[in-house]
């Protein structure tokens, strides 16, 4: 889709930390955006997808001390 969150918002500050090549954990995105870590699977779940047709990928990183990262797909 070429919808995009409007920039400087908290949606397209999620999309930005998806984008980079490390990806982002849910409590970096919600450190980002002062949300809590619910809404932050919430909005990649139901607004992300479904009104921006943004897809995220997620991966457990073991060792890194990171746990499960979500990068967009």
């Amino acid at each position: 889709m070429d919808k995009s969150p409007r920039a400087g918002s908290k949606l397209a500050i999620i999309v930005e930390l998806l984008a980079r090549p490390e990806g982002a954990t849910i409590a970096e995105m919600a450190r980002a955006t002062g949300w809590q870590e619910h809404s932050i699977r919430g909005a990649m779940a139901g607004v992300l997808a479904n009104r921006y047709g943004v897809q995220v990928s997620s991966e457990a990183v073991e060792g890194r001390g990171r746990g499960r990262v979500y990068r967009r797909s």
